[in-house]
């Protein structure tokens, strides 16, 4: 089955809100959030379509003034993980990066997902501190950047 990655649409919001309550128990994204990221973010919602099933996002959020950018969110659905759409959203996040300019890729994880830690590091993301407590349950958070 082949995968189509592109730009979220208005269209996609009841998938991208499925795939919210598949994927996360706690810090969802909201339904307006989506809609502004789609709409007026300064930044990108990529979606990976595999087959007809609206499969993962990920969303990638510049500054105005700084230029390194941000990965806000990353989800891949459960039937879809283990088909490398992970690292596709990643690559291509990336490459958005690299197209507004960005000399770096900074990201959030949750120390209890070692799946997405070992994605990152992979990929060339380093870990450089960490945020107690930065999630809605408590969870501690590790930084992790990439030079561009």
């Amino acid at each position: 089955m082949s995968t189509l990655f592109r730009l979220a649409l208005l269209e996609d919001l009841p998938e991208l809100l499925r795939l919210e309550e598949q994927c996360f128990s706690t810090d969802r994204l909201s339904r307006s959030s989506f809609r502004w990221m789609i709409e007026g973010a300064n930044g990108r919602l990529l979606v990976a379509q595999y087959g007809e099933e609206l499969a993962g996002y990920a969303v990638v959020l510049f500054h105005r003034s700084r230029s390194v950018a941000r990965l806000y969110s990353i989800a891949i659905g459960e039937r879809a993980r283990g088909k490398g759409l992970g690292r596709g959203l990643l690559e291509r996040v990336e490459a958005c990066a690299r197209e507004r300019k960005c000399t770096g890729l900074r990201l959030e994880v949750r120390v209890d997902n070692p799946a997405a830690i070992a994605l990152y590091e992979r990929h060339g993301y380093r870990k450089f501190g960490s945020i107690p407590a930065f999630y809605q349950d408590n969870i501690d958070a590790l930084r992790m950047n990439k030079s561009l």
